[in-house]
């Protein structure tokens, strides 16, 4: 049974049980924004460090500092380290349309880019998602950063990560219903 949180407001929708796929309109070019993607640098402004060599088959660690991702503070919940680090590999790319991953060992991200004639449309699928609790921490953790991402692609201030993040979460559990 499909379950759908929402369509075209920028949330995320669950198209399988397991798996989330959510989309942004983003400004500017294909190439820029897979620069966001792809070089740890400017990736750790809205998501998370770490140098990625792009090629199928290459490992690399993710570095997440969220509390780093706004001048705003927020309080982080208990439940997270103030540094969380992921390794993955590399299941696929073709710059600057698809890259592909490994989520840990238990999942796969797939980020899809369609350059359109006023921005570019980003399609994450993040596949494998286990349980309901960690569907909701995953939607909340994917349009919090993506939210920063678009302020930061735009020069507007980012939010607050923790206090949005646990907005969205909350949003997220009256959307996905048990």
């Amino acid at each position: 049974m499909t379950t759908t949180l929402t369509r075209a407001d920028g949330y995320a929708t669950i198209a399988e049980p397991a798996t989330l796929t959510i989309s942004r309109l983003l400004p500017g070019t294909a190439d820029r924004l897979w620069s966001y993607l792809t070089d740890g640098d400017l990736r750790a402004r809205w998501l998370a460090a770490g140098r990625m060599e792009l090629a199928e088959g290459s490992a690399f660690t993710l570095r997440w500092r969220n509390d780093d991702l706004s001048e705003i503070a927020s309080v982080r919940p208990a439940s997270f380290a103030e540094e969380q680090t992921m390794d993955s590999r590399i299941t696929e790319v073709d710059p600057p349309h698809r890259l592909s991953f490994t989520w840990a060992d238990t999942g796969e991200v797939t980020f899809d880019l369609d350059e359109r004639r006023d921005g570019v449309l980003l399609t994450i699928t993040h596949r494998r998602i286990v349980d309901r609790e960690l569907m909701l921490c995953v939607s909340a953790g994917w349009h919090t950063h993506l939210d920063i991402l678009e302020a930061v692609l735009s020069g507007s201030p980012r939010p607050a990560f923790w206090d949005a993040w646990a907005a969205r979460q909350t949003e997220y559990a009256s959307r996905l219903q048990a």
